[in-house]
């Protein structure tokens, strides 16, 4: 279809026709609908450490001990400010771990948006109960991974201290 251009929307493609060229009055028309992933996990956990201290727990090599039923692949590295994957295995989807200095430390910001995987590796989306349950799965393996880094990290730093400098 001549004009036809591709957005981004909740990490999926859409295919949409200018104005004009579709129907309604005025906004593109979408070609396919978007459903909410059955997964959607959004965590936030303080760390009173540098961010680079808290992206070096999120090394390659411990990405297999962190998930090990999930394959990542980076999307997008941004160093001390965190990461983006997409994500493979049981789940299909994308996850990213956003590090935002605050103050004296960091906000370690955590999500997850996916479907469970289907025969062929495709997303396909749980039923309610199902998706809510791997929800709160997800949700609390993501809050023990942010408690055990800010356990590591912040080992022997008594409250009100300043943050380990690495």
């Amino acid at each position: 279809m001549a004009g036809q251009y591709r957005m981004w929307l909740r990490e999926t493609y859409i295919d949409a026709a200018p104005a004009g060229e579709g129907e309604g009055c005025g906004l593109p028309s979408i070609r396919q609908a978007v459903a909410m992933p059955s997964v959607d996990v959004v965590d936030e956990t303080f760390l009173a450490v540098p961010p680079e201290l808290v992206a070096a727990e999120f090394a390659p090599s411990r990405w297999p001990r962190l998930w090990p039923d999930l394959h990542l692949e980076t999307v997008t590295d941004r160093g001390p400010a965190g990461q983006r994957w997409t994500v493979r295995g049981a789940l299909v989807g994308s996850m990213e771990v956003w590090l935002e200095p605050v103050l004296d430390g960091t906000v370690l910001h955590y999500y997850l948006r996916a479907d469970p995987a289907g025969p062929d590796g495709t997303p396909v989306p749980a039923a309610p109960r199902r998706g809510a349950a791997e929800a709160r799965r997800r949700q609390r393996a993501a809050k023990a991974i942010a408690f055990a880094c800010k356990d590591r990290l912040e080992a022997g730093r008594a409250p009100g201290e300043p943050p380990a400098t690495g």
